[in-house]
């Protein structure tokens, strides 16, 4: 089978590692051939805290992938979150030094990598430049400048921002796991992928992965990223606290926020009770559902008050930035009973959770379009999108060629991926520089 068209996602959660094949189809829909996961242990908050523990659920997953699909797995894409995770927004320009001719992707590739160039503070990385809005020659609200004249080509850009230590991190546990990387995506962005309609990228919408360490937040408004936040809590703390609370162990807390958690406490009656065996011939406890839903309640409040927080920074109250599709809630931690109505409670926002199916091939089975896998699916479908875009952009390089015509370098912009494709003899994409300065550090490592 052509490797062209199948690509490997891995999402290395705080709760799972899942790895995911997928292809797309003859109707330009993807199927997943395989997919695999384990249980994390070596991942904190979204962030690689121990490396040995992290390669051996990494290969676990990969495993797993392997043998449900019959087939070997050699490069991934890999979702990147965690509290150092920052965005800005910036704005620059070009000169060009020739406006009789119309702008092209070069155009928008140089003007790409100067913000690349962009000075961070120390120990971090630009993980993304994702063009927004271009001026040409002062003409503002420009969405795609190619083919027009201008001697001034300027944009506005959302640039997110990680550090490196965590990005080599990651990088370290692929390699070691025996795999290539063949791109790091913002993991917000990657289940927005998944998840989202068009239309709702269009009419402005939130959506908010609650996965097991971190909340993750992108908003996008007339189908545009606008903006993008990793808040350092999720499902877990609401476990957390259930085992403090209800002093149990994690594994009946988790057992008990699944089954019988509901983040609304007035759907208890006081005597409802749940018996949990006691350790080792301890006496079962007795556990009131309305204090557990209490417990979850009050967690579960502070995560979206720091979500809406960012929602109101981001500018929801303006007139022109207001969100009509309201927000979207995926990732594990969406699947908590009554959650739905408690968001839309608290912000005031329409509110549905998002499953992953928006791209899938009709006949995936039920399981892998759980919100869980929203991450997994979008990093796969980032990858096929990448993989498709290279291959046209080289058969039209071949076309030209064959038509003895100057080879211009052909490449797309409006895509939230690594800026792959530039000019050879411009400095290349960040991510291509950074894998070669990591092999060389690699190299002398060992």
């Amino acid at each position: 089978m052509e490797q062209e068209n199948i690509a490997v996602g891995l999402d290395i959660g705080t709760t799972k590692i899942v790895a995911m094949i997928g292809r797309k189809n003859e109707f330009g829909k993807m199927e997943i051939l395989g997919i695999g996961k384990s249980k994390s242990l070596g991942v904190h908050r979204g962030v690689v805290n121990n490396i040995t523990q992290t390669i051996q659920s990494i290969q676990q997953a990969v495993q797993d992938a392997e043998s449900s699909s019959g087939m070997t797995i050699s490069d991934v894409v890999v979702g990147i979150a965690g509290q150092h995770i920052r965005s800005l927004q910036h704005s620059d320009y070009i000169t060009r030094n020739n406006s009789d001719e119309v702008i092209q992707d070069e155009d928008i590739d140089r003007l790409c990598n100067q913000v690349h160039k962009l000075v961070m503070l120390p120990g971090e990385e630009i993980i993304h430049v994702l063009p927004q809005d271009f001026k040409v020659d002062g003409q503002a609200e420009i969405k795609e400048p190619i083919g027009m004249y201008g001697g001034r080509l300027e944009a506005n850009f959302h640039v997110v921002v990680g550090q490196v230590s965590s990005i080599r991190n990651i990088g370290r546990c692929v390699k070691s796991s025996g795999l290539d990387l063949s791109g790091i995506t913002l993991e917000p962005l990657a289940s927005s992928n998944a998840v989202l309609s068009q239309e709702e990228k269009e009419a402005g919408v939130a959506l908010i992965d609650i996965g097991g360490g971190t909340t993750d937040l992108a908003i996008f408004k007339d189908g545009i990223i606008r903006h993008t936040a990793v808040i350092p809590f999720g499902g877990n703390v609401i476990t957390e606290d259930i085992k403090e609370g209800c002093s149990i162990i994690e594994k009946q807390a988790e057992l008990l926020k699944i089954k019988f958690g509901s983040a609304w406490p007035g759907e208890n009656k006081d005597n409802e009770i749940v018996s949990i065996p006691g350790l080792r011939g301890r006496d079962p406890k007795e556990i009131s559902l309305k204090n557990l839903s209490k417990i979850i309640h009050a967690r579960v409040v502070e995560i979206i008050e720091q979500v809406y927080l960012e929602i109101r920074n981001y500018g929801h109250e303006e007139q022109k930035k207001k969100l009509i599709a309201g927000i979207v809630l995926t990732g594990g931690g969406s699947q908590l009973r009554h959650l739905k109505q408690l968001v839309e409670y608290i912000t005031g926002m329409d509110t549905r959770i998002g499953y992953p199916n928006e791209h899938l091939a009709g006949d995936s089975d039920s399981e892998t379009t759980s919100p869980m896998y929203a991450t997994a699916v979008g990093l796969v479908l980032t990858s096929l999108n990448e993989k498709n875009r290279k291959h046209s952009s080289a058969k039209l390089k071949e076309a030209l060629q064959s038509q003895g015509e100057q080879d211009p370098e052909v490449t797309e912009v409006q895509e939230p991926k690594e800026e792959g494709v530039q000019p050879q003899n411009e400095s290349r994409g960040f991510f291509d520089k950074w894998a070669d300065k990591f092999k060389e550090f690699l190299d002398n490592a060992e």
